[in-house]
Parts: C-alpha cells; sequence; structure tokens
C-alpha cells in the first residue's frame, strides 16, 4: 500500500520561509516522478513543482527562483523549500507521486501567508 505522509506548512509572514516534507512508503520510491500541488480556496489544484526519477526539475512560473524541490532516495522523501513567500502562496499544498500509470496523492498541509 503506498502512503504519503506530508508534515511541514503553517503560518509564516510575507517574505519568510517554510519547508515541507513528504516521505513516501510501499513503493519503490526512486523511479518516481514526485510533485508538489496547491489548492488555494476556490481555485483548481495547479502544479507546483516536479521532480523526476533523474533529478530533473519543473517549476510553475510563479514559484520559480523562490521554491526549490528535491529528493533523497534514500529517505524516501521529497521535499518543497519555500522562501520569499507571498500570500498569494496561501493554499493547501499536497505531495504527489506519480507511477506513470497511477497518481497517489498525501495528505494535504495548510500553508498561510499573511501580509
Amino acid at each position: 500500500q503506498v502512503q504519503l505522509v506530508v508534515s511541514g506548512g503553517g503560518l509564516v509572514q510575507a517574505g519568510g520561509s517554510l519547508r515541507l516534507s513528504c516521505v513516501v512508503s510501499g513503493t519503490n520510491f526512486r523511479i518516481n516522478v514526485m510533485g508538489w500541488y496547491r489548492q488555494a480556496t476556490g481555485k483548481q489544484r495547479e502544479m507546483v513543482a516536479e521532480v523526476d526519477s533523474d533529478g530533473s526539475t519543473n517549476y510553475a512560473d510563479s514559484v520559480k527562483g523562490r521554491f526549490t524541490i528535491s529528493r533523497d532516495n534514500n529517505k524516501n522523501t521529497v521535499y518543497l523549500q519555500m522562501n520569499s513567500l507571498k500570500p498569494e502562496d496561501t493554499a493547501v499544498y499536497y505531495c504527489n507521486l506519480d507511477s506513470g500509470s497511477y497518481r497517489y496523492w498525501g495528505q494535504g498541509t495548510q500553508v498561510t501567508v499573511s501580509s
């Protein structure tokens, strides 16, 4: 059974930083594409950042230069370092594992950025 357990998130002032972590179990972590998505109130869920099995990354334009996604295959963990946070980054953040045939989701974690 594939499980994704998310930690991190919280309340931070604009300009601050947070780090999200997502620990994966029940699958061969290193071969999967891992991603972070977010959903703000009243909006659709959107991709924030992705990291492929070879370490290549992809970011939403809105977070480029501020967020960094990384993975530690020895710890089965993917991270999202969020710097220079803005109020518009406020959302519920979700960890995602894309096996190619199915997508798995972790529980959401609230990130709130106050102005």
